[in-house]
Formats: structure tokens, C-alpha cells, sequence
């Protein structure tokens, strides 16, 4: 069968031919430029604990090597603190905040890159820009003309060729939106800040050239980057008014001016857009070609990075076994659906957050509930950062009896917790994700103190490795020694991409099959739709 056609190599293309390559799936990853990614300390991601975690699942090491876990945050306005977090990754699950990763772009970027060179399922072609695409019952054709004219044959193909996508173009999908939602100043620069190691958001500083809001977010090393929210149009930022910015800041929080070395300035504006169909026929849209977000401090590369999760899985299922429309359209109704709440969560706040007026009578607290929804963005919370939750997914299997409550929803990212393989590994639970197959965690307190050769034949064990033999699809089983609000005995069905399907009252082999068979959409069929998929408004 014919590769998976990856168009874009930044972070969001790379992530998903590692993903892919992960589960034995092939790709050919086209990039128009020569494969050199320009070094730019200000342009800088956070990613979250998921997010950060894949990566590194992918055998991407920046995230820990050349990146930095925020130890703490700290909101202040005016002159005064309004809040402050620590951000501790060593607490037990679900006792503490999430701690994000912050690094340098092109650090990831050239991360990602390694990893793709040590992969042999992943073919890079530099300099190769689409001009046509067309579409059969088998598979995608595209063209390129740089260096030399060339076609490709692909079984499917993804988009992720960023915010001016051809491939988006080629497909005739509309990408509807605001344009300039915010505007910032930036600056990254070595220097000793009151709070090393800790993200600071400052609300109308009390110096001339603060502006409105200013924030703090270490990088490495000792540096920094600093953003400064800018008014939507107008103020040309010169050099030297970008410089005395950085000196006003720094004298703002520091008494007098450190020593710093400015490592790189820019400019940047945010927009907020959502493509109309991020699946036609086999093509698809991933990452900024499918939609930008990025104000009030959430991130549209996390949001990209889920895209590639979600989407590899079910692409492998395809190339794999083949597919119901049931699964692949799954991808545009799970994340279309999640980053136009992310959106809309944003349109909603940007009044309150930026308009002035207003904030008291609708968030309690006024200065610190500002605050609260600032840090949601910015900390990976609540609508403006947390993960996705698929509570109506296509995939989702009907509730039947057998069905119990835990501690996780059905359709939201499962806990971490520590789990144990037949072979005795003990490792966290995010570290079996990825891997193309459903993951069957049976909670068995005590089991931790036995032999290995005890606990899998005594109980419920026999009875539930034999339920997983008969599922639909490849299923892995695992056992766990608690799992938040969970008893004893409860069986969770997780999908290959960490999301909880559904979590049983014992080991119930005809309602795990049924759960298991939802997820992979039903049964497979030969053929993939012709037709345009549904728009979700």
C-alpha cells in the first residue's frame, strides 16, 4: 500500500510521520523549503504535559533537554501580586497544576528532525512544492515542481503546510475568521529576574512604556521572553521604542535596570481561523493549515500536536485493516469541534479581559478573576487551555449497565498513573500511548506486592486477557494499583491516543467488545467516501 503523503515539515507534519511511523504506517513528508529552520530565540512554544509528552514519545528529546518546566506563576497588576502557583510536576496525579514546557521553536523543530532521521518509515523530500492534487477511489496524486517536477502517490494525505496551506487551497476549503485578534511586541534576552524559573503576567504596569500587559516566561539558560500586548492597530514598534521597553520593564521589576543581552526582538500578530472541512475524501488538514488561535495565551501548536495524535491512529487503522467513514470522519468531529470551543471560550473572554468595563459583574473578584481566566490559557486550564475532552464523538459507545463512573469522564484524557505489563514492566501510562492499539487497564489493588506469575493467573486475570484476545481490534492489557475514583476490579478501555472509552464494573467481555468495536467505527470497509464531508458548524 502506498505511503501517507505529509505536506509542511515544521513541527505539526514531523510530529505526525513519527506518529505514524510509530504504528508501522509509511510517509512521504514534502517540504517546500530546503530543510534549514532559522534560528529565532523569540519565537518560542509551550507545550503542555500531554503535548510535552508526546513529543518526547516520539523520540524528540528537546522538550526535556533544551526546554524549561515553569516552576511557578505569578500575576501581578498594577503594583500589586494578585496571585502566585507553584507548579509542581513531582505531586501526585490530580493533586497539583499542570507544569508547561517552554523551549525555542527551532529547538523542537530540529528535535523532531532527528528523530525523523533515525526513522525508517519516513521519507523527507526537501524543496518540493504542491501545485496539483487529485483524488481516486485508491489514493491521492500531488505534483511537485521544485527541484524537479514529480509525482507522488499516496494513500492518504495531510495538510499541515500552515495558515496560507495549499493544500487547503487545492481542496477549496474555506478558512472563515478575525483577523488580528491581538498584536504583540517581543523580546528574548539573557538576563536575572526576581523569580527565576517562574512565568510572570503583569497587568497595567506601573511604568510609561508598559502598555496594557506584559509577561515573562523563562526560556533556558538564563533567558527570557518578554511579550507586550500591543493596541490591534496602530504603533509602529521601532527599535529603539522596542529597547526603551525593555529597559522600563526590567527597572520595573528589578529597581534599576540589570545587565541583559538581547538575543532577538519581532512583531507578531495573532488571528483567529477555523477551516470549514478538515477532511475531503482521502486528503485531510492538520495544524495551522486547519486553524490559528494563539490569544489570551492559549497555543495553536499544542492544538496542532492533538491533531497529529489524533489523526495517525486512525490513519494506521485504515492503512492498516481499512476503515468506516464512521472512524476517519471521527478526526474532523472530535478536533474541529474541540478547537472551535477553544475559539469561542477566546471570543468570550477577549470582551471582559480586554474591553475593561464589564468585569466586575461578570467575573467574580474582578482583579483575580481576570487573572483566572488569563492563567487557563497560559497554564493549559479550564475552556481557554485544558485538553480536549470527546464526550460526543462518533466513536462513543452507547452507555449500557455495565458501564461505571470513574474518576475521568468518558471521551477525556485518562490519569497517568503507573501501570504494570504482562512482562512486568512497570511504566506510566502515556508511555503505552501511541502505539495503534487500544489499551485495557484493569484496577487490582495489591498487585504490586506480588510475583508476576501469581497475579496473572489468579482472579478475574485469565477471564479478562482472554476478553482481550477476542477484541475487534489489537488491544493491550495493563494492570494499575488505583486509579482515581475507581474500585477494585474496574476495568477502563483507553483509546490509542490516551482517551478513556468507557470504564466497566468487572470484566464484562461482551460490553468491552462492543466499546472496542465503536472505537474503530465499526466494521471496515474496502472503499473511503467520495463525497465532501459534512461541514460541522
Amino acid at each position: 500500500m502506498d505511503p501517507v503523503i505529509v505536506v509542511g515539515a515544521g513541527p505539526v507534519g514531523l510530529a505526525l510521520s513519527l506518529a505514524l511511523a510509530s504504528q508501522g504506517v509509511p510517509s512521504v513528508v514534502l517540504d517546500e523549503d530546503p530543510g534549514r529552520d532559522e534560528t529565532r530565540p523569540a519565537r518560542t512554544v509551550v507545550l503542555r504535559e500531554d503535548t510535552a509528552a508526546l513529543v518526547q514519545r516520539l523520540g524528540c528529546t528537546a522538550p526535556k533537554d533544551e526546554g524549561i518546566r515553569w516552576s511557578g506563576w505569578r500575576s501581578m497588576r498594577r503594583k500589586q501580586l494578585v496571585r502566585e502557583l507553584s507548579l509542581d510536576e513531582d505531586a501526585p496525579y490530580g493533586d497539583r497544576l499542570p507544569a508547561p514546557v517552554h523551549l525555542p521553536q527551532h529547538a523542537l523543530t530540529r528535535g523532531l528532525r532527528a528523530a525523523v532521521a533515525r526513522q525508517r518509515l519516513v521519507q523527507l523530500a526537501p524543496l518540493s512544492r504542491i501545485d496539483t492534487l487529485e483524488q481516486d477511489p485508491a489514493g491521492v496524486t500531488v505534483h511537485t515542481r521544485e527541484p524537479d517536477s514529480t509525482w507522488w502517490r499516496g494513500s492518504y494525505l495531510v495538510g499541515c503546510d500552515g495558515a496560507r496551506s495549499t493544500v487547503r487551497k487545492l481542496l477549496d476549503i474555506r478558512f472563515p475568521g478575525r483577523t488580528a485578534v491581538e498584536r504583540h511586541a517581543v523580546a528574548a534576552l539573557r538576563t536575572e529576574l526576581p523569580w527565576p524559573g517562574r512565568a510572570v503576567l503583569h497587568r497595567l504596569p506601573p511604568w510609561r512604556s508598559g502598555g496594557t500587559e506584559v509577561t515573562a516566561r523563562p526560556l533556558p539558560d538564563g533567558a527570557w521572553r518578554l511579550d507586550w500586548l500591543l493596541p490591534s492597530r496602530g504603533e509602529l514598534v521601532t527599535p529603539d521604542a522596542l529597547i526603551t521597553r525593555v529597559r522600563d520593564t526590567l527597572a520595573g521589576w528589578c529597581g534599576d535596570t540589570p545587565p541583559y543581552e538581547l538575543l532577538d526582538t519581532g512583531v507578531y500578530t495573532l488571528h483567529h481561523r477555523l477551516a470549514r472541512r478538515w477532511r475531503v475524501q482521502r486528503a485531510f488538514l492538520a495544524g495551522d493549515a486547519a486553524h490559528l488561535l494563539g490569544a489570551l495565551g492559549t497555543q495553536g501548536l499544542d492544538e496542532g500536536l492533538r491533531d497529529a495524535e489524533n489523526l495517525a491512529w486512525k490513519l494506521a487503522q485504515a492503512w492498516h485493516h481499512g476503515a468506516c467513514d464512521v472512524l476517519l470522519d471521527s478526526y474532523q468531529a472530535e478536533r474541529r469541534a474541540a478547537v472551535a470551543s477553544r475559539l469561542r471560550a477566546a471570543d468570550q473572554s477577549l470582551p471582559i479581559l480586554r474591553g475593561g468595563g464589564g468585569l466586575r459583574t461578570l467575573v467574580a473578584g474582578g482583579a483575580r478573576g481576570h487573572d483566572s481566566l488569563l492563567a487557563d490559557g497560559h497554564l493549559g486550564c479550564g475552556p481557554l487551555g485544558a485538553p480536549p475532552s470527546y464526550v460526543h464523538s462518533p466513536l462513543a459507545p452507547p452507555r449500557a449497565g455495565a458501564h461505571t463512573s470513574v474518576g475521568t469522564p468518558p471521551g477525556a484524557p485518562v490519569a497517568d498513573v503507573r501501570v504494570t505489563a504482562p512482562d512486568g514492566t512497570t511504566v506510566r501510562l502515556r508511555e503505552r500511548l501511541g502505539r495503534g492499539h487500544v489499551l485495557v487497564v484493569l484496577v487490582a489493588p495489591g498487585t504490586g506486592v506480588w510475583d508476576r506469575r501469581h497475579w496473572l493467573t489468579a482472579g478475574v486475570m485469565p477471564r479478562l486477557a482472554e476478553a482481550v484476545d477476542a477484541l475487534p481490534v489489537k488491544g493491550e492489557l495493563l494492570v494499575t494499583e488505583a486509579y482515581p475514583g475507581a474500585s477494585a476490579h474496574t476495568v477502563l478501555l483507553v483509546r490509542p491516543d490516551g482517551h478513556l472509552v468507557a470504564s466497566f464494573a468487572g470484566v464484562r467481555p461482551a460490553e468491552l467488545f462492543a466499546a472496542a468495536d465503536a472505537v474503530r467505527g465499526g466494521e471496515p470497509r474496502a472503499s473511503v467516501r467520495s463525497d465532501q464531508t459534512a461541514d460541522i458548524n
